[in-house]
């Protein structure tokens, strides 16, 4: 049986289902996805999903982020960030790679630099 470190990355997702709706900031060590409504900023050390139905209203940090659904904040991707043909982003973005699948809606400026894990034009810092 292995033993988990806390400082290790979890393989596990955590699910924010249809129909809740959370107030405050969110930090993951590990992949989370969001079917529900979230008001505040979700931070997370692994990938975050944001589903059709999922809703933030808040800056997003994550390795990889897919969004499907309705975002009304920044977003840093560490990696890559995928707007999904049913996704609405209004907000501005930092990212080493960036798609958008036809039908997607953006809103607001791109910087595909380098990311720095540090600090970032969005000011998303996982305190």
């Amino acid at each position: 049986m292995k033993i988990r470190n806390s400082s290790e990355m979890s393989d596990d997702i955590s699910i924010i289902s249809k129909g809740v709706v959370i107030e405050g900031k969110i930090s993951s060590d590990g992949n989370i996805r969001i079917e529900g409504i979230v008001r505040g900023d979700l931070i997370a050390k692994g990938n975050v999903s944001i589903g059709e139905s999922g809703e933030i209203f808040g800056n997003i940090k994550g390795d990889v982020v897919n969004i499907g659904g309705k975002v009304n904040g920044s977003v840093k991707a560490n990696e890559k960030l995928l707007l999904e043909s049913n996704a609405q982003l209004k907000g501005d973005i930092v990212t080493k790679l960036l798609i958008i699948e036809s039908g997607a809606k953006f809103d607001g400026k791109s910087s595909m630099a380098e990311v720095n894990t540090e600090t970032s034009a969005l000011n998303l810092s996982s305190k």
